[in-house]
């Protein structure tokens, strides 16, 4: 919900340009997936930090190519699409992008990396298409319970000024939930009845509609990890604790843990599967939201996104939160 902010000086290597015919191989390393990224909200795929970050994950892990997933031709097209847009039609259009590209579609599978709402859209990628379908998915900062805030908008700023409007004034109109996007994966637990009956997006891929879709849980049990990240000092994404499923009460604070809620106890979306073949992670990142350092993201690429052959092998199952990543 912040252009990404990277606190240190990244590598000087350039990104190349030139597309390889097939994901890189290493008779030492092994496979080395494509990774695809999707920006957060009033970012765009032309900014500079994610040209940086694409840099990181090729010097990281040499050989990887880098799809940075966008919504119009344009910079300014992509960053108004954060703000604007139908969320199911732009994941209809990222399926079809996906499936298009002559590398990502003939790769064994990819990696996935979401940072704030893209998180979330790509887990709906995720449980409406996967094709190509997605090995390791890592997000930061995420909205994966929703949001029961908007922050405030800098008064220059007009595209979140006017979804900050449309949000607080009529967030459950039919209008709010096919136009404005912050307005998709809003979900206050004392206005739930009307986020099941109304949200466009969030209550249907989180599964909490008494029609359960199993194509959902199926496709996301079937991911090698799902690494969330939650910023430590996050007011950005409210409340900061929806980046690991949680819930929290806006009056009292109190914190539900996900193991403790419906979606994991009667495994809506195939989490608990997950984690009890030790494949999902939560880690904590220390700072605001998308305040992202080099050490941070290079850790979780070598983490994460290294070739097959290298990858560690899943961890004994818990929920586990891994502090200061």
């Amino acid at each position: 919900m912040r252009s990404i902010t990277l606190l240190a000086a990244l590598g000087t290597n350039a990104l190349s340009i030139a597309l390889p015919p097939q994901p890189a191989t290493d008779a030492a390393s092994g496979i080395q997936l494509p990774l695809v990224i999707w920006h957060g909200l009033g970012d765009d795929f032309e900014r500079e930090g994610l040209a940086e970050v694409s840099k990181l994950a090729e010097s990281t892990n040499p050989g990887t190519y880098v799809h940075l997933i966008r919504l119009a031709n344009d910079g300014s097209g992509d960053r108004s699409a954060t703000f604007f847009g139908n969320v199911t039609e732009q994941i209809a259009l990222v399926c079809e992008q996906l499936a298009a590209d002559p590398i990502l579609s003939t790769a064994p599978a990819v990696n996935a990396l979401g940072f704030s709402q893209g998180g979330q859209f790509l887990r709906g990628y995720i449980e409406r298409c996967n094709k190509p379908p997605v090995h390791n998915l890592v997000t930061f900062g995420s909205q994966h319970n929703g949001i029961s805030a908007f922050e405030s908008c800098a008064w220059d700023n007009w595209f979140c000024r006017g979804a900050e409007q449309l949000l607080r004034s009529g967030r459950w109109t039919s209008f709010a939930q096919s136009r404005v996007v912050p307005a998709q994966y809003f979900r206050d637990p004392e206005e739930l009845e009307s986020y099941l009956e109304h949200s466009n997006f969030l209550a249907d891929i989180n599964n909490e509609r008494a029609v359960k879709n199993e194509t959902y849980k199926k496709n996301m049990a079937s991911l090698n990890r799902f690494a969330m990240f939650m910023f430590e000092e996050d007011t950005v994404a409210v409340p900061k604790e929806s980046a690991f499923f949680s819930e929290v009460n806006v009056t009292s604070g109190e914190v539900t843990p996900l193991h403790e809620r419906p979606i994991y106890k009667e495994d809506w979306l195939g989490l608990k599967q997950l984690n009890e073949q030790g494949k999902l992670d939560f880690n904590t990142a220390p700072g605001q939201h998308m305040h992202l350092s080099q050490k941070t993201l290079s850790k979780a690429f070598s983490q994460y996104f290294a070739p097959l052959e290298k990858e560690p092998r899943p961890s004994s199952p818990g929920l586990v939160v891994q502090p200061g990543f």
